[in-house]
């Protein structure tokens, strides 16, 4: 597997899945030098410090996913994005049909990368019925896939289980981000339903993944993000 010229440190993305900027903050100074790059979501977005809390991060030169998640009609997911561009943000993710992500596409400006959600990692074929998707999981996740590299977009988020079909049917300029990550096989899942190992989505072809509960709930979140770093060292090389 080739792997896009990405410093190995930064494929692993911490997601901040924290009530308030306080306790994001501490997270950052107690794992030091062992994350650079964090998710920042819909949780601490409703704490009311969301961009002092992105400045701050940036100011200590660390990178900065926006998930957001934006799903709206295509003029008001544009002007979002537009908001969003300058605020030095590295991705920002989007739902929605093909207008939609163009809109975002078409305001993102020269460094915020958009990110297409082709399946959430939460949801199994039952979830998918439920939705009134009649397709099987994995066309949809290819399908999408394809749809937000026409509409240009930058990348897809995917489960590791997914991205070797991506790889094969879509161009590999995509940048695939895979959520969903466990350290080893048969650890307790929570409610992500389509989860990989660490080795097993960079085999697969990911280019970054996004680990929270691991992490944020270990006895030393330090040591469990530097053992996946070097699980990330060694499944990349370098």
């Amino acid at each position: 597997m080739i792997h896009k010229s990405i410093p190995n440190k930064d494929r692993l993305i911490f997601a901040m899945d924290v009530p308030d900027c306080e306790r994001a903050k501490e997270l950052v100074v107690q794992l030091g030098d062992s994350v650079t790059f964090y998710k920042i979501g819909l949780e601490l977005m409703m704490s009311g410090k969301y961009f002092e809390l992105l400045d701050w991060m940036l100011a200590g030169d660390k990178k900065v996913f926006c998930d957001l998640k934006f799903f709206d009609i295509p003029a008001t997911v544009g002007a979002a994005v537009r908001q969003l561009k300058d605020r030095g943000a590295t991705f920002v993710t989007v739902h929605g049909n093909r207008s939609i992500m163009e809109a975002a596409a078409d305001n993102k400006g020269d460094s915020l990368k958009v990110l297409g959600v082709t399946v959430l990692t939460s949801l199994d074929r039952g979830d998918l019925d439920d939705l009134g998707f009649e397709c099987d999981l994995q066309a949809l996740v290819l399908s999408r896939a394809k749809q937000a590299l026409d509409a240009g977009c930058d990348g897809v988020i995917s489960s590791g289980l997914e991205v070797p079909l991506l790889r094969q049917y879509v161009d590999d300029k995509l940048i695939v981000v895979s959520p969903g990550i466990r350290p080893v096989d048969n650890k307790p899942v929570g409610d992500q339903k389509r989860v990989v190992t660490v080795e097993t989505a960079f085999s697969n072809g990911a280019d970054y993944i996004v680990v929270g509960r691991p992490i944020r709930d270990a006895g030393d979140p330090q040591a469990a993000a530097e053992a996946m770093q070097t699980a990330i060292a060694a499944a990349v090389g370098g």
